[in-house]
């Protein structure tokens, strides 16, 4: 089993900044991609970010490009997600995923990870 913790969530003002952490433990070999979602109240889970784990490739939403950036530390198993420039429609629960078996093309939608973090909350204020 694999399990994912996310960390960094709060609260912070339109313009600001926050940094996610996702740190993978368990059995972990085999990682082919590491994502980020989100899920605002009412809302369905939607696409946020993701990297691909050897080659450090990624893609982004279009809602987040420019303003969010993912990464990752390989050594640690740990995904990041550093946010910038907030908005109020940002605010969701942001959950962390990971998929296990190899894929050619990019894994954008939940039903294309293995695994899922319990989520953080992210709230941007006006």
């Amino acid at each position: 089993q694999v399990q994912l913790v996310e960390s960094g969530g709060g609260l912070v003002q339109a313009g600001g900044s926050l940094r996610l952490s996702c740190a993978a433990s368990g059995r972990t070999f085999g990682i082919n991609a590491m994502g980020w979602f989100r899920q605002a109240p009412g809302k369905e889970r939607e696409f946020v970010t993701t990297i691909r784990w050897i080659s450090g490739s990624t893609t982004y939403a279009d809602s987040v490009k420019g303003r969010f950036t993912i990464s990752r530390d390989n050594a640690k198993k740990t995904v990041y997600l550093q946010m910038n420039s907030l908005k109020p429609e940002d605010s969701a629960v942001y959950y962390c995923a990971l998929r296990s078996s190899w894929t050619a093309g990019w894994a954008t939608t939940r039903y294309d990870y293995d695994y899922w973090g319990k989520g953080t909350q992210v709230t941007v204020s006006s």
